[in-house]
């Protein structure tokens, strides 16, 4: 198995990849050629480090990057810096999820899972996840003001509304944690089918290390796959997943 990580020299995505090095996977990671990668990461002989930017990509790149992968993992993310939320490319997300599932569909792989680290502030009607009139407010506010969040939204919806033919081709899991922190080690965390607290006004928490970890588990155990297949499920910290 050859697993293929996008955002792989950010906070979520380093851990991810740390995470198949344990399971003794074969990596393939896009970096950027100014990312800094931890040394335990570049170094190890089951990672393969591919230097360029996802939204630069030709065909003929994208067809490669993808070759002989069964899985993709998409941490990517905008940078906190005024630049990273409001500069280009403000569909970042959206545009490389849309690229891999294109190039798959063109026949450079048979079959890929893909899992996308995607965030409670998607909300997924097909789930029955309701916004109260408050975050709906809140929600068109930063659709219109806040590209990053537009980014993760239409991200998130291209996967939930592909066609059914689609999903011959490419089966995927949006991976929905709360608010983000750091912790050094893994601690009990609950998945959920739908959003239990507000990602507005009660949000709850996520560390960055059970998310890799939740990410590492559907690649490796085929029953926990099946479980969440075609789904966006939300993972809390345990104590968390009860409003």
């Amino acid at each position: 198995m050859r697993v293929l990580v996008l955002g792989a020299s950010g906070a979520t995505g380093s851990l991810v990849v740390k995470q198949l090095i344990r399971r003794k996977i074969q990596i393939r990671i896009l970096i950027r050629k100014t990312a800094i990668v931890h040394r335990e990461i570049i170094d190890n002989p089951l990672v393969e480090t591919v230097k360029g930017n996802i939204n630069e990509l030709d065909p003929s790149q994208m067809n490669q990057l993808v070759h002989n992968c069964e899985v993709v993992i998409s941490c990517l993310g905008h940078n906190l810096s005024f630049k990273g939320m409001f500069g280009k490319p403000r569909s970042l997300v959206q545009d490389a999820v849309r690229s891999v599932c294109e190039t798959v569909n063109k026949g450079a792989n048979e079959k890929l899972k893909l899992i996308l680290m995607s965030t409670t502030a998607y909300t997924n009607k097909q789930t029955r996840d309701k916004d109260s009139i408050g975050e709906s407010l809140i929600f068109s506010l930063l659709m219109f003001l806040l590209p990053p969040h537009r980014d993760n939204v239409k991200a998130a919806n291209y996967l939930v509304h592909k066609s059914q033919e689609q999903r011959k081709s490419i089966e995927w899991i949006a991976v929905r944690p709360d608010t983000l922190i750091d912790e050094e080690a893994e601690s009990p965390y609950a998945i959920c089918n739908q959003r239990v607290r507000s990602p507005i006004f009660n949000a709850g928490k996520t560390s960055r290390i059970n998310v890799s970890h939740f990410m590492a588990e559907l690649v490796t155990d085929e029953e926990l796959w099946k479980k969440w297949l075609f789904k966006t499920p939300v993972i809390y910290k345990k104590g968390f997943e009860n409003y």
